[in-house]
């Protein structure tokens, strides 16, 4: 082979290769973060329980979804505030999944998590949190449902549990901020979409549409009780953490969890 034949043979290769990367970054990527058979890779915490401890199988692995039950909860709900945490951490990662609502809130849970759930991300480990820890120190995309026919309540929202964002250029002062999404009523699917870059953009899309986006998500603020203050530093950046489904008393199942690396 000549000269000329070796040198267009390598550059036919490298094209190849190229255009076989932009495939796999454009086509691919996507990552089942459930097996659709049990909850390997995930560990539960919930509130007044040691980490790890499923109590009452509120988490479970049925019919190739995730299911969040209260069943074979004994007496009122008694803020057993609970969260199914991958045991992988993500800082820049594009999240999507389906939920839907379904059953009655178990009894004795707070009117407010009636048709409520979330996905919460860049939160802490749950290894790091005290027995009587309610919820994470993270930012959670909140997933509402319908309520009362004509009444507007939207989902894809953000809830702050220990942290802050920055929204339109100022550090957001409440608790909860609202989307644009339209309401979702009864026990239909939703799929919801978070796109997390690190400690800048954050991107809540839900059916396809961006219904919110803020940025700068870091720790501060309150709502979060019985922590370890060596996890709480105000002011600190979020850049990553674990990703985490929540049980707020509300039935709900999840399925298509899927996750992509955006990290460069």
């Amino acid at each position: 082979m000549n000269r000329t034949k070796i040198a267009l043979f390598i550059s036919c290769m490298a094209l190849m290769a190229c255009n076989s990367a932009k495939t796999t970054v454009t086509d691919g990527g996507w990552e089942d973060m459930f097996n659709g058979k049990n909850l390997d890779g995930w560990t539960t915490k919930i509130h007044h329980y040691e980490t790890g401890d499923n109590f009452g199988d509120t988490f479970r692995a049925e019919d190739g979804m995730i299911k969040v039950r209260y069943d074979k909860y004994d007496g009122d709900f008694n803020d057993r505030f609970g969260h199914l945490y991958y045991d992988k951490p993500y800082s820049y990662f594009h999240l999507s999944l389906e939920y839907r609502f379904v059953g009655e809130l178990h009894p004795g849970a707070p009117v407010f998590t009636v048709m409520n759930s979330g996905v919460m991300y860049h939160s802490q480990d749950p290894r790091t949190m005290l027995k009587e820890q309610n919820w994470p120190i993270s930012v959670e995309m909140q997933f509402l449902g319908g309520v009362n026919e004509g009444e507007e309540r939207p989902t894809g929202n953000m809830c702050s549990p220990g942290t802050e964002i920055v929204y339109q250029g100022e550090l957001y002062p409440s608790h909860c901020l609202s989307s644009s999404s339209k309401t979702y009523y009864g026990d239909q699917w939703v799929k919801a979409e978070l796109i997390v870059r690190g400690d800048s953009l954050v991107t809540h899309i839900i059916n396809g549409e961006v219904v919110l986006e803020y940025t700068k998500p870091q720790i501060g603020g309150g709502t979060v009780v019985g922590y370890d203050p060596k996890v709480k530093i105000d002011g600190k950046l979020l850049k990553e953490g674990m990703i985490a489904l929540q049980s707020e008393g509300q039935p709900i199942d999840f399925r298509n969890i899927k996750i992509k690396n955006l990290k460069p």
